[in-house]
This record gives structure tokens, sequence and C-alpha cells, in this order.
């Protein structure tokens, strides 16, 4: 019965797709839309999203599914990506909904990216809400503090239980210092994060569920013909798939300030780097290292407050998760792409804030304020930064010589000042030189890995 009803009740819209069965492996294009024009006056209101008439591109997303659909691949797309759109010359890539509806996205995207597109889904604003309402809300962090006056979401960093409608702020403010960047990570974390709802829920295996769940976000969905028919039936195919093998990654970038002919701000693709990721994901590749082999999920299990409780008065011990600080030919990434937290481990007054001062004089991105550990006797400083983040975190690490780097379970890289080291060095990336056919490993978590640990 639900799967009639749902091909019965859910929007269609011809998107020009590849079509495919629902067995085999699959691409699909997953676009938020903000649409305005179907909303009443209260939820306009309620939503701060203002009366503007017509239909834009938010989000961009390609979902793979593997061929035995027990592997899940989710690449976002940066809305603000300079790419050319078929017809229209060049732009940004979200433009192409806004230009042509789901067929011309279709087709940019996979112009972009090689790719071969089977399905097309389409959410907008109310659907997201929808799902979060229907799922009991969504637990997130946020490593620094968020203050959009638009949208009138106000958070301090910590951990945050959301309804719908402040899940949506969450998911689509641009008010801290990436940008659509950092917009990306928190949509990565909120979808990790449903997901995870959903499985340990039963939502997926349960007919019930499922059904309550299809009743409230089939009237704000939109999807190609053949995937109506069977939208369920691909549902209930991913019902034991688990948040481990979900994993998100980012199409890479090479120019994050890209001033385009037009006069707008916009970003380049690191093109080498992401042709190697579509390669990977077309052939079936895992982009995160399978669970049973040693990797960064498995060597930062504490917690950031149970590896500040080690070896008190001196740095803690080196571990598979520790490292010292990498010299500067490994750096990759440019301390103004880096947003960094600052924390106090000393009993030194007022070090946390002149080390934030000498971090933004050396271009790092510092947006919170300053704070203080739980242990005030750090020896030296340590770099603390998450699974997928290595990159950025040996840059940070550059800036403070003989400091020392350890992956654990935050939100964001962190650096914990210690009495020594501490002091900061103006980091410059040069430009790389790569070795014939190489490019840069395409940086993945699993969504496992994007929860929030409370």
């Amino acid at each position: 019965m639900v799967p009639n009803y749902a091909a019965s009740k859910i929007q269609v819209v011809e998107a020009g797709t590849s079509e495919t069965g629902s067995s085999g492996a699959m691409n699909i294009l997953l676009v938020g839309v903000d649409k305005r024009d179907n909303l009443t006056r209260r939820q306009q209101n309620q939503l701060h999203l203002g009366r503007e008439a017509g239909q834009r591109s938010d989000t961009m997303m390609v979902i793979h599914l593997s061929d035995d659909h027990r592997k899940v691949t989710v690449v976002s797309l940066p809305r603000d990506s300079w790419t050319t759109i078929p017809g229209q010359g060049t732009h940004k890539i979200n433009s192409a909904y806004q230009f042509g509806g789901a067929k011309l996205a279709v087709k940019t995207v996979e112009q972009a990216t090689g790719l071969s597109i089977n399905h097309y889904v389409e959410v907008n604003v109310l659907g997201f809400i929808d799902v979060v309402e229907s799922l009991g809300g969504v637990t997130v962090c946020t490593p620094v503090a968020i203050n959009d006056t638009k949208t009138r979401l106000a958070l301090q960093p910590g951990t945050y239980t959301l309804d719908g409608v402040n899940a949506l702020a969450y998911a689509r403010t641009r008010a801290t210092a990436r940008s659509d960047l950092d917009r990306i990570d928190r949509q990565q974390q909120v979808i990790s994060a449903l997901l995870s709802k959903a499985l340990s829920g039963g939502t997926l295996a349960n007919p019930a569920k499922l059904a309550g769940l299809v009743n409230s976000t089939l009237k704000t969905i939109t999807v190609d013909k053949p995937l109506a028919q069977d939208l369920i039936g691909l549902a209930g195919q991913l019902k034991d798939v688990s948040t481990d093998d979900v994993s998100f990654a980012t199409v890479p970038l090479a120019d994050v300030n890209f001033r385009a002919p037009t006069g707008e701000s916009a970003v380049l693709w690191d093109k080498a780097a992401a042709r190697e990721l579509f390669r990977r994901i077309n052939a079936d590749e895992p982009l995160v290292k399978p669970s049973g082999k040693p990797s960064s999920a498995s060597t930062s299990s504490a917690s950031p407050a149970a590896s500040s409780a080690a070896s008190p008065g001196a740095s803690p011990t080196a571990s598979p998760a520790s490292s010292p600080a990498a010299s500067s030919a490994e750096l990759t990434i440019p301390p103004e792409r880096i947003a960094v937290r600052v924390l106090n481990g000393t009993l030194i007054t007022g070090l946390g804030a002149r080390t934030k001062t000498a971090l933004v004089a050396a271009g790092f991105q510092v947006p919170s304020t300053p704070g203080d550990t739980a242990r005030r006797d750090f020896g030296n400083t340590i770099v603390r930064y998450p699974p997928g983040r290595a990159d950025s975190a040996r840059t940070v690490a550059a800036a403070f010589p003989g400091s020392e780097m350890r992956e654990q379970d935050v939100a964001g890289i962190e650096v914990v000042v210690g009495q020594k080291n501490h002091d900061v060095k103006k980091v410059t990336v040069a430009a790389a030189t790569p070795t014939a056919g190489a490019v840069a490993t395409p940086a993945a978590r699993t969504a496992t890995q994007n929860i929030c640990k409370k």
C-alpha cells in the first residue's frame, strides 16, 4: 500500500536523468530549493525567508549508491562553484536550476562531474522542516558562535537539539568565517544526525514509521518519474546501511576566493583532484577506509576531555593519533582557508587572547572568543583536529613550531595553547608542483564521524 500511495502523491518532474532500475550502482542528484511562492505569510515570517518570488537551488549534492546498495557516498557541490552551464556560458553552478530547472541542473552536474545522473530528488524548505519534525528534532554541535541576524539564529559553541525551523536556519546560515564551506559542513552534520535517528529508530525497516515519514514529506519533494514508482522500495533496500557505511565529501577546491569576470565571488574546483574523486565514485571505490582497518575513527575514540586529563604538567604522550608538526614542504591548505578555535591550557592570563591575535595576524580565521581547558597544566601546545582535516591541521601546527598534532573527536580544528611552543610563526603555503599523475586524496568522513558526541 505504501509504495502505491507514495507513487500517487509524490510530485514528478522530467529531469532528463539517465534512468536506471532500483538495483545496481546509481547516482542521485539531490537539490535543495529555496522556493517561497507557495509559502503562506505566516510561514514566511516564521522562517525569516522574506517574500521574494521565484525559486533557486540552495544546495546540490550527488548521492552515489554502490552496486550492492550497502555503501552510500554523498558529495557536496559548493553553490558558488564557477562552471559552464550548457547554453548559458559560465556561472555559479546553482544558477543552472534558475535558468532551466531540474533538467538543466542535471545536465550541468553531469558535465561538471563526468557522472551519469540516474535519478533526481528535489526538496524545498518545508520538506526539510517536515523531515526533522517527523524524526523528533536533530542534535547538532557548533565549534564556533553563530549570530545570524537574517534568520535570528544565535548559538554559542556547544551542542543543541533543534526543531525543524531552527535546524533549517542552522543548515542554511552562512554567518561564520568560511561562509558556504562552513555551511556545507553543517549540512553534512545535520544529514548524518537525521540518518542516525532514522536508522536507530528503525524508521526504514518499520512500515508504520516509514509511512509516517512518507506522509509528512511527500508533498514537499519532487523526483523523476521512475524514482517515484519505486522510491519506497529503494528506501527499503537501504534499511541495513549503518552510519559507518555513509561517507561525505566536498569537491576539492583550488581557489576559494575567485573573482569571476562578472565581479561575483566564487570558488574554483581543483580539476585534477575533482576528476579523481568522481573517478573513484564511479568505480565504487570507498573514500573512507573500512572500519576493520586502522583508521582515523579507531584512533580518535577518546573524547577531548579524556585526552586533556592525561600526563599532568606535560604534553600528552604521542600515540598513533598524535604526531609532531609537519614541515612546510607538506603544507597544502593556506591559513586563510582555516578556522581555528583557541583554548588556553595554562594559567598564564591572557595567553589565549594573545594567541588569537597572533593567529589572525598570520592569516588564520579565529571567529570565536578563546576559552580555557578544564586542565590548565599543558606543557606543550597541541593542535587537535577531527578525522579528514589533517591537511588543515598541518598548516596550523606549522604556525606553532614544536607543537603536536592530535586527531580527536572534535567538531573543528582547536589549538590548546601550552606553556611552551605557543609563539605563532607566519606560515606560507607555496603552490605545489605535483608529481606527474599525482593528485590530492579526497578528504571524506563517515556519517558516524559527523555525528555530535554528547
